[in-house]
Order: C-alpha cells, then structure tokens, then sequence
C-alpha cells in the first residue's frame, strides 16, 4: 500500500488552517488550535487512531470558537480523504465502543464517498472549560461533509461533559483506524460491489 500522507491548507478571512496527516502512523501529535479542550480532543483521535496529526489554526477566536472548529473539521476530513487514496484493500468501515468512568459512547464510520452525519450526543452543561460543547457538531458536520464519509456518533449515557466527549473522540479515533486498516484479503480489492467509493 502506498505511503499514506496529505498535508491541506485552508485559508479563509476567518481561519488559517493546515492540517498534516500519516495515516500509518505511531499516534504523535502536534497541535496548535488555540483552543486546548480540542487539542485535548484531537490527541485522543491521533493516539487512539495510530494517525500521525499535525494541526496549526488560527482562528477569529475574539468571536467564538465557531468558524475555527467547524474549519478544523473541514481541513482534517480533506486530508484524510486525500491521504486515504482509492481506497483499494481497506476495511472501509469502523465501529468503536468506549468508556470512561460513567460515560459510554459509540461511533460507526463507513468510509463511503458520500458524507452523511447522525450526531445523538446529548450534553448536561452548555460549556467544557470555555468551549461550547454544541461545537462538536460542527466539527463532526465539517468532517463528514469533506471526508466524504458516513459517520454515526451516539453517546449512549454519560453525566460528565468532559467524559462525554472523551468518549466520543476516542471511539471516533478507533473507529476510523478501524476502518482505514488494510484488510489482507482484500488486498487489490475495492470494498464495494460498485467499483468506486
């Protein structure tokens, strides 16, 4: 399988943002967002995921978190989906469940060329630290639509804000690990009846 890397900038007159991914990688990271509870969340993906993940933003921040989140989302999904290649002996899909203390969370990934998202994670409190937590749909939203991928996330219980979404990114970095793995006996082989994905 070819060396599985991409590297995507999107500049906008809201956000600066490049995105370097190895698909095959150890699990680092290198994350420069200028909002830590999502870099926290973006360390879990690399490290769960065993994807190598360089992000540096700069966002309207002064704003909100909003237009950099949902940016981050965006460049990342394109990324992978310029990493991921033709998609030629891989699993294609991915499931995870994870927990963490209280909280127990579910993500299912097909990686079929056509986004679609199903976001049921319901959260107790507006804010973890200074962020939003409704922002993680838009994160989501952006990934799934330029990923090009269909992407279910469920929190299925859970108290803690903090636990709720640790679970989600962490179940969200197994899963599309998962699902990006070469498969051996489909080596050559396009996982889909209809020759494109």
């Amino acid at each position: 399988m070819a060396t599985r890397k991409a590297e995507i900038t999107r500049k906008t007159n809201e956000t600066d943002i490049t995105v370097t991914v190895n698909l095959d990688g150890s699990g680092q990271s290198d994350l420069a967002t200028g909002i830590p509870f999502l870099e926290h969340m973006l360390d879990q993906v690399a490290r769960h995921g065993l994807i190598d993940l360089s992000i540096k933003a700069k966002g309207d921040l002064h704003i909100d978190g909003h237009h950099t989140m949902e940016d981050i989302g965006i460049t990342l999904g394109q990324a992978i989906n310029k990493a991921v290649g033709d998609k030629q002996g891989i699993r294609r899909y991915g499931h995870a469940y994870v927990p963490l203390d209280e909280a127990l969370s579910r993500v299912v990934i097909d990686l079929s060329g056509r986004p679609g998202l199903e976001f049921a994670v319901k959260f107790q409190r507006a804010q973890v630290g200074e962020l939003e937590v409704d922002l993680f749909h838009e994160f989501f939203q952006g990934f799934t639509n330029h990923a090009m991928v269909t992407l279910h996330v469920d929190s299925l219980r859970g108290i803690n804000a903090h636990h709720v979404a640790e679970t989600v990114f962490k179940a969200f970095g197994r899963a599309l690990r998962m699902a990006l793995e070469p498969d051996p006996r489909m080596q050559g082989i396009l996982p889909s009846t209809k020759g494109s994905l």
